[in-house]
């Protein structure tokens, strides 16, 4: 298998990221993630084309009320190695990965965070694979796909996009999916893990894993997560940006709030795009504090 590591010095710049990452070996890769504190774990999962990075902001109300902050780098993404074969990525291999973390840090009693793809990578981990080790969900602007969902035009242009182009520019869903106008050395930070072609597979890849019909790859798989998160009795907390151009409030925020019967009326978090950590993430980091604490 042919592998893309981003060179270190690409990640020269972090604004506001200053924690170190640690590796570990997974299926003859190199995996990234972020370990800080010492409490209670809290679970943070990106998706596309994002990275760790995005929860810099989230992770400082965690840390100063004394939580740990577990954040990897999916593969093909952040400081992770990058198979550079399309077809290596698959819905199991993600969470796969993420199941392996899981067990190797032995977390427990773990809060669940997760935006984007990392909701139903996560979400299937937290369900069907290792529900023991998870107390709590958070969902921030994310879905289970089954094949039956209704995808928004929007999205449907941005995986067409995505398709059109091997070199695709990750600035452009980035900025697109931002309420907040970004500086040049935010931007940057998020664009450092892909320098070349080689390295976008992950990017590439992502948006096609969405089954369309029930009887799409991956389909059965969303399913029975969904499945399970209807009869789940753990506390949950779905959180969602106000102008999301993906997954807008109305009607897939409201869709998705149904999953979580035991949660609280959707919160929604205003002035915030798609990538909500990256326009409210101190906001969200002290309402999961908060929540936490309530419970």
């Amino acid at each position: 298998m042919e592998i893309f590591r981003t060179p270190e010095d690409c990640f020269g710049n972090l604004p506001g990221f200053p924690w170190e990452p640690k590796y570990r070996e997974w299926d003859g890769m190199r995996l990234a993630h972020v370990d800080e504190g010492d409490g209670p774990p809290v679970l943070m999962l990106h998706g596309e084309p994002t990275w760790g990075f995005l929860y810099r902001k989230v992770m400082g109300p965690l840390l100063e009320a004394g939580y740990r902050c577990v954040v990897p780098d999916l593969p093909g993404f952040g400081r992770s190695d990058k198979p550079v074969d399309d077809d290596w990525y698959t819905i199991d291999r993600h969470t796969d990965a993420v199941v392996s973390l899981i067990d190797e840090l032995d977390l427990t009693d773990t809060t669940l965070v997760c935006q984007d793809w990392g909701g139903p990578i996560g979400l299937r981990a937290a369900t069907t694979e290792r529900p023991e080790r998870f107390s709590r969900l958070v969902a921030m602007d994310t879905g289970i796909f089954n094949g039956r969902q209704k995808m928004t035009d929007n999205w449907l242009h941005f995986r067409d996009f995505i398709a059109s182009y091997r070199d695709v520019r990750v600035e452009m869903p980035i900025r697109g999916g931002c309420a907040t106008e970004l500086s040049d050395e935010v931007l940057a930070a998020y664009t450092a893990p892909f320098p070349n072609v080689d390295s976008k597979a992950g990017v590439r890849t992502f948006p096609p894993l969405i089954p369309l019909t029930p009887d799409a790859p991956g389909a059965d798989v969303g399913q029975a997560t969904a499945d399970y998160l209807k009869a789940d009795t753990r506390p949950a907390l779905l959180l969602w940006a106000d102008s999301d151009p993906a997954l807008p409030l109305d009607p897939v925020g409201r869709k998705v709030q149904t999953l979580f019967p035991t949660a609280e009326p959707l919160t929604v978090i205003e002035n915030a795009g798609h990538f909500l950590q990256e326009d409210q993430g101190d906001l969200i980091g002290s309402k999961i504090v908060e929540w936490i604490a309530a419970l």
